[in-house]
Order: structure tokens, then C-alpha cells, then sequence
């Protein structure tokens, strides 16, 4: 760290630290979307596979959820490590959102009035990347709602049985069976998809990678991660309503 005269005081102002210049900068929030973004896709997909379990029958996936709360064995406390990952998690989900606020402020700011059109062949789809701000809204509130659902134990009415902590598999067949809380699960992972498409395929353009030469193997990136978090998600509640899990 340096310091630098403050004209016509004669004092000496500390200079900030590059990781805050960094940040200010729009290429340092870009790579912090990115690199926040690269965490939340390994979470979303670690979660996908988690939560497939269900398929295994109520021991699999009870025990899978035994084994996060006690993550770090003898060594740590229960549930410890799991809220220092919890936290972690939050974090990185603030910074990305604040991050992608200043970005959309900045890019307003930039065009004035009128908003720009040009093309970009960057842009795998026009569709998802105007709907980022409504479809990472629409997440949000969704996580609010699977948090009180399933995890807080405070489930929407018309709950068909009580909240019984540990028992994953129960809570979890319980609120999928009704079709309201179903079609919920279902429309927020449609437009998590759409999220997750735009992020996946924008955050090497974020990064400064942006060869056309690579545009073909980063878009069938972003469709097959895509696809198979939306089909993966998506299973679940299609095979409450159907009667497969039961």
C-alpha cells in the first residue's frame, strides 16, 4: 500500500487497496460475477445431485442429509461446518447480486436514454440475456421459499403433514404433492434455467475470453449444463405428482 500528496494540503492520503480499485473498476466487477458465478454453478449442481437421492428410497437421502449436518465428523460440532459452507454461500450469492446490480446501473448509466441494439455475436440468446434481471429475481424469491419450505420447517399451507425435522425424504414427497407448490418448484427452475444458460455461456465473455472460434463448444457448454440441471430439478416434482416417488 502507498500513499499519495493530497494537493494543497500538505498531508499524505492513503491510497486504496488495489482489491477495492479493482472492484470499483467494470472489469473487476466482471470477474467477480464470474468467479461468483463459476462457485454458484458447482453449488447448483452439487445440490441437483444431492437432491436426486430421492430416487433411492427415504434411507439414501435422509442419510445424505445426516451426513451434511455432521460434515467434519468428531472433529467440529454438529451443523458447524454446514453453517460456516451456509454462510459462504450466502456471501458469495450478496456479492454476485451486488455485483450485477452496480454492473446494470453502470451499462444504464452508459447507454442514457436509449438503449443500445447493436448486435453482439457474443450473445447466444437474446431472450435470456434481457430476462437476467427478472429470472435472478424470480430465483431469489424462490430460494426464500425453499428455505422456509424445506429447510426452516415452515411449510406453505395447505401442508399435508407436519414439518418433521431430519426426515428429508417425508418433508420432501409432503410439499411436492401438492400441485401448487409443484408448479412453483417447476416455473422457478424454468427460469433458473434461463439464468443459468446466460451465466454459463456470458462468464467467459466476462473474463475477457471471447475468441469466436470458442463460441460453439461455450455455447453446447451452457445448453448441456443447462439441461441437465433443469431435467435433474425438474424430475423430482414431476415424479411426486406422478406418483413414482410416493
Amino acid at each position: 500500500m502507498t500513499t499519495t500528496a493530497t494537493p494543497g494540503a500538505g498531508k499524505t492520503r492513503r491510497r486504496e487497496p488495489w482489491v477495492v480499485t479493482f472492484y470499483r473498476s467494470e472489469v473487476g466487477k466482471k470477474w467477480i460475477m464470474a468467479i461468483t458465478g463459476i462457485f454458484l454453478l458447482l453449488y447448483v449442481f452439487a445440490h441437483m445431485l444431492g437432491n436426486l437421492k430421492v430416487f433411492f428410497g427415504p434411507e439414501e437421502i435422509n442419510e445424505y442429509g445426516e451426513a451434511l449436518r455432521d460434515l467434519g465428523g468428531h472433529l467440529v460440532p454438529s451443523t458447524h461446518l454446514l453453517w460456516i459452507m451456509r454462510i459462504g454461500l450466502t456471501f458469495t450469492f450478496a456479492v454476485h447480486i451486488v455485483a450485477a446490480y452496480q454492473l446494470a446501473i453502470r451499462a444504464r448509466q452508459t447507454r442514457g436514454p436509449v438503449k443500445y441494439e447493436a448486435s453482439r455475436h457474443w450473445v447466444a440468446s437474446n431472450y435470456a440475456s434481457r430476462t437476467m434481471r427478472w429470472t435472478g429475481t424470480i430465483v431469489l424469491l424462490f430460494l426464500l421459499f425453499h428455505l422456509a419450505d424445506l429447510t426452516w420447517g415452515t411449510p406453505a399451507p395447505p401442508a399435508t403433514t407436519a414439518f418433521e425435522r431430519g426426515d428429508v425424504y417425508g418433508n420432501l414427497v409432503a410439499s411436492l404433492s401438492r400441485p401448487l407448490v409443484s408448479a412453483i418448484y417447476i416455473a422457478a427452475n424454468i427460469a433458473l434455467g434461463f439464468h443459468i444458460f446466460h451465466g454459463a455461456w456470458s462468464l467467459f465473455q466476462s473474463v475477457g475470453s471471447n475468441n469466436s472460434r470458442y463460441n460453439h463448444s461455450r455455447r453446447t457448454f451452457a445448453w448441456v449444463f443447462t439441461a441437465i440441471i433443469v431435467i435433474g430439478n425438474l424430475s423430482i416434482p414431476i415424479a411426486v405428482l406422478t406418483g413414482i416417488i410416493s
